[in-house]
């Protein structure tokens, strides 16, 4: 099943020590998000882990968990933290993309 493209708003968002990436869609009622939590250091650097990956059914299949994911590695290129992906998504999104591997803790 292919993904098709939705028009999505993703913030972030710092709660505690730790925060989401909030997606909101174009005419949509509901919010999909990505948790994530202090994971310590690793060589130096922050390393945050991602914990849940959610997107609701009525949402579902429009490529929103994908772009949170992108979201959030974009950051880490930017900002310079590791990310752990222990959400099975943000994972499976990893292995997927031989290219994040640098930023993977």
């Amino acid at each position: 099943m292919s993904e098709a493209s939705a028009e999505v708003t993703i913030t972030h968002h710092v709660q505690g020590q730790g925060g989401s990436y909030v997606a909101v869609l174009r005419d949509a009622t509901y919010e999909a998000y990505l948790e994530w939590e202090p994971g310590g250091t690793q060589d130096g650097k922050e390393v945050r882990v991602a914990a849940h990956t959610v997107v609701p059914r009525a949402i579902s299949g429009r490529g929103v968990a994908r772009q949170l994911v992108e979201r959030m590695v974009a950051d880490a290129a930017r900002l310079g933290f590791l990310i752990r992906p222990d959400c099975s998504y943000v994972a499976a999104k990893f292995a997927e993309n031989p290219a994040w591997e640098s930023l993977r803790a």
